[in-house]
Parts: structure tokens; C-alpha cells; sequence
């Protein structure tokens, strides 16, 4: 192949097609998960995380939520992959072989977020979330209706690999995905690019930014114990007791459990048998089963 900077740039498309096609199709589970935020700056304060006010009966003046009692911030990162193709193989026609690895650029772009948000949900149980707890905490404040503070776990201790029961079907999520600037395929293929004079080869990668971060502990649960009924319905029990300040129900609906590959078998009968040691099994399809290599 004769290497004209035309046909450069009808090749940086064709690769692009390749990495788009799969950044599209390849299947990524962080939206089920997580609120996916606009960001605009560097980093996003994330002040009015824990404000749940609830509706009451409008008697005198309105009663105004102040939105700025926790300063939560997520600061964006930046990521790349890059890759580099040698003159040599364009001009001798073989960069057809190429597709597949440019292909494999657009399935990790597409679950790098998977990485970070389940990755982030794994190792919450030690980073401090917006109320100043660990997101999995035994230790969580709250305000009861009488003014007075009495604390509430979302974890369970033990011993065996950690799962997650979740509720997903509100706006607001257990995990903020920020999204600055999405996965962008790029290119250094340009005959007067120094890299290219130097080395006599092309460059190209992927270039994102963003970050993930910790949403409301509240809807997430997390259990060290053996995924039993008994465990499953207790991390269940806890979740749809919790309260907002000043006693207000939420209304958490656990709907999805996230499980490590070493547990999905135990999930797949908790969740998708219908009977369990010849006993109907009430936990048959109540909540959606994601397992993630990321947790692990």
C-alpha cells in the first residue's frame, strides 16, 4: 500500500468504526448501578447528598431544606490506552490483522466504568462517604423523629466473600458515575509528527475522563456471610426499615444483588429456583442477579 496522508486518515476512520462498534455493543452493567453525572469542572461538590426531605402538610411558612450540609466532592481523572502500529505493516498490507486489537480498545473503553464503579462498590466498606462513615458501616447517624441521633448499619460481618443487595429504581443511586469527557478514539499519524519521523510508526488511543464515586449508603447493603435465604432476608429486612431524618420512611426496594463469580451459583438458586429444600421458594425473581469479576 502506497502511504498517503488521505489514505491515513480514510484508515484512522475505518479503525474508528472498529473501536466505536464495540464500544456500543460490549455489555457494561454500571448504569444499573449507578447515576451517571454530567460534569463540567474538574471536580463536582456533591452537597446535597443525604438531603431527603419529605413531603408534609403545609401548615405557616414553608420549611427549607438547606442543601449544603455535607461537602462530598468528586475530582475527575484521566485515562488512556495507547497503542502503536509500525509503518512497515500499512505498507505491506497488513493491517487488516489490526481490526480485532482495535475492536478489544473499544470493548475495554466500554468497561472501564464497569471496573471503577463495581471496583468502588468492593472497597467502600473503607472509604468515607458524605456523612463522614465508611459507605458499609455499622455506624451510620440519623435523626429520629424526637431530634435525637441513633446510628444504622448497611453491613454485615463475617468471614465468606462480600455481596451487595441494592435498590436501583430511584433516581439517585448507590454509585455516581461523573462523566467529563467520554471515551474518544484518537490518533498521531501525521507525516510531520515527530514520533512518527523518530520511530516510523503511527499512534493511536483512547482518551477519557471521569470518575466514580459514593452515592447514598442507603441503597446498598453489603454481607460478608454465607448468600442464604436467612442472610439474603435479613440484608433485605435492614434495608426497607431505614429511615430519613426526622423518621420520614424511604421507601428502599432492594431490586438487584451483585455477586462475586464464586457465589453466583448460590445467587442463581437463591433468586432463580422456585422451590429450596423442597419449600417454595418466596425469593424466587425478586431481584435482579449481576455478577461482576470486579468485586471479586
Amino acid at each position: 500500500m502506497k502511504i498517503s496522508q488521505s489514505a491515513l486518515s480514510a484508515l484512522y476512520t475505518g479503525f474508528k468504526t472498529v473501536f466505536n462498534q464495540s464500544l456500543e455493543g460490549a455489555p457494561s452493567f454500571y448504569r444499573q448501578i449507578a447515576m451517571v453525572i454530567p460534569s463540567s469542572t474538574e471536580k463536582e461538590i456533591y452537597g446535597w447528598l443525604g438531603q431527603s426531605p419529605a413531603m408534609r402538610e403545609w401548615v405557616g411558612d414553608r420549611v427549607i431544606n438547606q442543601l449544603s450540609t455535607h461537602d462530598f466532592t468528586i475530582t475527575n481523572k484521566t485515562f488512556e490506552q495507547t497503542v502503536s502500529v509500525k509503518r512497515t505493516q500499512i505498507e505491506d498490507d497488513t493491517y487488516g490483522i489490526l481490526k480485532p486489537l482495535f475492536s478489544h480498545l473499544g470493548r475495554n473503553a466500554a468497561l472501564h466504568p464497569d471496573t471503577l464503579s463495581f471496583g468502588l462498590l468492593a472497597e467502600a466498606y473503607r472509604m468515607v462517604c458524605y456523612d463522614g462513615q465508611n459507605f458499609f458501616d455499622a455506624d451510620h447517624p440519623v435523626i429520629k423523629a424526637d431530634g435525637s441521633i441513633e446510628t444504622v448499619s448497611n453491613f454485615t460481618a463475617g468471614s465468606g466473600p462480600a455481596w451487595f443487595l441494592l435498590d436501583t429504581s430511584q433516581p439517585l443511586k448507590p454509585i455516581i458515575w461523573q462523566e467529563r469527557i467520554p471515551y474518544e478514539f484518537q490518533s498521531m499519524d501525521n507525516f510531520n509528527d515527530s514520533h512518527v519521523f523518530m520511530r516510523d510508526e503511527f499512534i493511536y488511543g483512547v482518551r477519557a475522563r471521569g470518575n466514580a464515586g459514593l452515592g447514598l449508603w442507603q441503597l446498598a447493603h453489603m454481607s460478608r456471610q454465607p448468600l442464604t435465604e436467612v442472610s439474603f432476608e435479613a440484608a433485605r429486612s435492614a434495608m426497607v426499615s431505614l429511615k430519613a431524618d426526622h423518621g420520614a420512611p424511604l421507601g428502599v426496594t432492594p431490586n438487584v444483588l451483585v455477586v462475586p463469580p464464586a457465589l453466583e451459583p448460590a445467587a442463581r438458586r437463591l433468586l432463580k429456583a422456585t422451590a429450596l429444600e423442597a419449600s417454595s421458594n418466596i425469593w424466587f425473581g425478586s431481584a435482579e442477579l449481576i455478577v461482576s469479576p470486579y468485586i471479586s
